[in-house]
């Protein structure tokens, strides 16, 4: 099988952990105003290669793996890949290199992989659906149902909360993401990450025929990012930064 990728290189600790190999797959299932990777927005695009040759390319790194690194899949969307994403995830474990996914989670058939990723990245950008909806073009009902199938499966998934102004990140949103991650099963298995809005990919835009809709309204205060964070250590959480 092949898999279509627009973007890969080597990153250290912020894909998962110690110095990975993150392939960015292309195309996505959600439309958020802020993603920094338009390009691999639509499932059109990127260089196809077989898993085959990117298992051999992991092999050929695996020296560059160094404090628990491996290979990261990200997007993108992983899980628009589906078939081939689990093939290549099998040859990796097989090969006995670490994996990681970096995920939105709204995938149905997403924990068919939990036994083959050593690392499990989800994003959590709302604790309401229908408000996921409206801002990404895609409920999140299901990404929150296997957010608790992961941590029922014994997984410690790292939680990344893209925090929004005008869209998740008022005092009142803390406690909602709170309350939600506290109602899941075995939920002190988890991490909790916050990533404030930025604009690392706004030039990217007009290249990918798209416009760019972010404000300065979305920008959030350390203050604000110090005060969510609080809340959510205080109802027991664990806060990471990577």
């Amino acid at each position: 099988m092949e898999l279509s990728i627009f973007q890969k290189g080597f990153n250290y600790s912020q894909d998962g952990p110690g110095n990975r190999l993150v392939y960015h797959l292309q195309g996505c299932n959600l439309r958020c105003p802020w993603c920094s990777n338009p390009e691999g927005l639509s499932p059109q695009g990127g260089v196809r290669y077989t898993t085959e040759a990117l298992c051999q390319e992991a092999l050929q790194c695996r020296p560059m793996f160094f404090d628990g690194g491996g290979v990261t899949l990200t997007g993108g969307e992983v899980t628009m890949q589906m078939d081939a994403v689990r093939e290549l995830l099998c040859q990796l474990r097989e090969a006995g290199i670490h994996t990681a996914i970096e995920t939105n989670g709204i995938h149905k058939g997403l924990p068919e992989l939990f036994s083959l990723v050593d690392y499990l990245i989800m994003d959590c950008k709302q604790y309401d659906p229908e408000r996921h909806r409206q801002v990404t073009g895609g409920s999140n009902q299901v990404a929150l149902e296997n957010l608790a199938k992961a941590l029922e499966a014994g997984l410690h998934p790292a939680v990344r909360i893209p925090l929004i102004g005008g869209f998740n990140a008022t005092e009142a949103d803390a406690k909602g993401f709170a309350q939600l991650f506290c109602s899941m099963p075995n939920w002190e298995q988890m991490t909790v990450e916050l990533l404030p809005y930025h604009e690392y990919g706004k030039d990217k835009y007009p290249a990918c025929g798209l416009t760019y809709t972010m404000t300065e309204a979305a920008r959030v205060s350390p203050q604000t990012v110090q005060s969510f964070q609080q809340i959510l250590s205080d109802a027991g959480l664990t806060v990471i930064h990577t």
